[in-house]
């Protein structure tokens, strides 16, 4: 059988500070609004803008680190899953949801006023493995002492 993959990547800045929430079997939540814009020219040669927002929900060790060092004007660099979702509205009206579900965040600034935030370890990389694990040491590598020609 063929393998499947189900995958975004967005690097974008922290629409508001994010949502920390509990669920009813005790599950903490985190979910923040992140936007990604590219420029272009249009046709007549203008420069355009245009805006994506992105629901991003985070679980796991992820939530503690969002909780304590993510504010609104963060800038992220997100690795997760686009998972799809409804709800009936009070109207009765179907109400269509896609979200990431983060399992990959590396805070990469603040475009904030306040400054950047101090990292939670080396690089600020945090994902649900445990949190930045360093490179291995690379193995050292000594020359013969022979004459070798090349």
């Amino acid at each position: 059988m063929a393998r499947s993959l189900n995958k975004a990547t967005l690097i974008g800045n922290v629409g508001g500070d994010p949502d920390i929430r509990t669920t009813q079997s005790g599950t903490r939540v985190a979910k923040l609004s992140l936007a990604t814009s590219r420029s272009f020219a249009d046709r007549s040669g203008q420069q355009q803008e245009r805006t994506q927002w992105h629901r991003i929900t985070f679980f796991g060790r992820l939530v503690d680190v969002v909780e304590q060092w993510v504010k609104k004007g963060d800038r992220l660099f997100v690795e997760g899953r686009i998972e799809y979702s409804q709800t009936q509205d009070e109207h009765g009206g179907t109400r269509y949801w896609t979200d990431i579900i983060a399992y990959e965040m590396i805070m990469l600034g603040s475009s904030g006023g306040r400054g950047a935030s101090e990292p939670p370890g080396p690089g600020g990389r945090s994902g649900s493995g445990g949190g930045y694990r360093p490179p291995a040491p690379r193995p050292q590598i000594t020359e013969p002492d022979d004459d070798l020609p090349f």
